[in-house]
């Protein structure tokens, strides 16, 4: 199997984070690929028409995207689950999962806005308005039971590699106050081998 991917996507930490956890990732070979949502990279939409990352490349050249599609690819190649197979303790991970992708769809947006759009255009209520979901969700979180260590699911990956990224790109908006669950989750969290062998650079 080939990923496409990069260092820095938190979509694509989250999928390596899995695929250790998973012991596969000896099975992927790492494509390095650079996207940006004002160019799009052949290499990347040959495979994915949405020129996104990661995308998986299976032997018969089958393609997979998006993040969560292949994390439930390789959750089936094991025994292991990072989420139940059935029953509503499944659709609780999924939906866990959903949030954690959230804070990171709202936070890569506000990315976008500072970094990428010419400072004349950009719109700061709009970030704001993305940014009051990352805090919607967080406040959330830390009113259920986070856990790194037991039962580590796909949600809690997913949970681990957004505050991951909040502190990698947005070091100015310090999540933790009001957050001491959070803070006591992601502190255990980044202990774990595959979130040390995947921090981004």
């Amino acid at each position: 199997m080939k990923l496409l991917y990069s260092k820095t996507s938190p979509y694509v930490r989250k999928v390596l984070v899995a695929a250790q956890e998973l012991d596969l990732l000896h099975r992927i070979e790492l494509v390095p690929a650079v996207v940006a949502p004002t160019s799009r990279n052949p290499e990347v939409t040959v495979a994915n028409p949405l020129g996104k990352i990661p995308t998986l490349i299976l032997e018969d050249g089958t393609a997979l995207y998006d993040s969560r599609v292949i994390v439930d690819y390789l959750d089936s190649l094991t025994d292991t689950q990072l989420a139940p197979s059935d029953g509503i303790s499944r659709f609780k991970v999924l939906t866990g999962l959903a949030a954690a992708d959230g804070i990171v769809d709202a936070a890569l947006v506000c990315r976008y806005e500072l970094a990428s759009r010419p400072e004349a255009l950009r719109w700061a209520d709009w970030v704001e308005g993305q940014w009051a979901k990352v805090t919607g969700a967080l406040d959330m979180f830390e009113a259920t039971e986070v856990r790194a260590y037991e039962d580590w699911s796909i949600a809690d990956i997913a949970l681990a590699c957004a505050l991951g990224y909040l502190d990698f790109r947005f070091g100015d908006r310090d999540w933790r106050p009001g957050h001491p669950r959070l803070s006591a989750f992601y502190a255990q969290a980044s202990q774990r081998p595959s979130m040390q062998a995947t921090v981004p650079a």
